[in-house]
């Protein structure tokens, strides 16, 4: 059972894995450090870096500052969905490695099966023919 392990890990490209867990690992920690609320914050702030409450005078100014502050939120959430994509997919290349490392452990532990229960019925065969001797 150990020799289908140790193969089944060295088929594993653990260059390819080790490369890639660092960037996945802050992708994802990144996507998830900040809350809805600190990401429309921000999104305002950037729309409007001088005021972080601007004061409209008429109905158009406020509009167009609302328009302003839609545009940033789109924006963010364009490039938020960008890198959630990334993860993804990184993620479902790993999880391909993972299946297909499975499905070789799984091919080797029938090929053991077959092989332990062969050996099985030999050693039953010898110690039948010990037995009548």
């Amino acid at each position: 059972m150990a020799i289908g392990w140790v193969t089944a890990l060295k088929l594993v490209p653990w260059g390819d894995v080790i490369q890639a867990a660092p960037s996945v690992l802050k992708a994802a920690k990144g996507l998830m450090k900040k809350s809805p609320e600190q990401e429309l914050e921000e999104a305002a702030q950037a729309a409007f870096p001088e005021h972080s409450a601007p004061a409209a005078h008429n109905a158009a100014e406020l509009a167009l500052q609302q328009v302003a502050q839609l545009e940033a939120r789109l924006a963010h959430a364009e490039e938020a969905q960008r890198a959630t994509a990334l993860v993804l997919e990184k993620m479902a290349e790993q999880q391909t490695q993972i299946v297909k490392t499975v499905g070789f452990l799984r091919t080797g532990a029938t090929r053991l099966a077959w092989v332990c229960g062969g050996l099985s019925l030999v050693v039953i065969g010898l110690l039948i023919y010990i037995v009548r001797l």
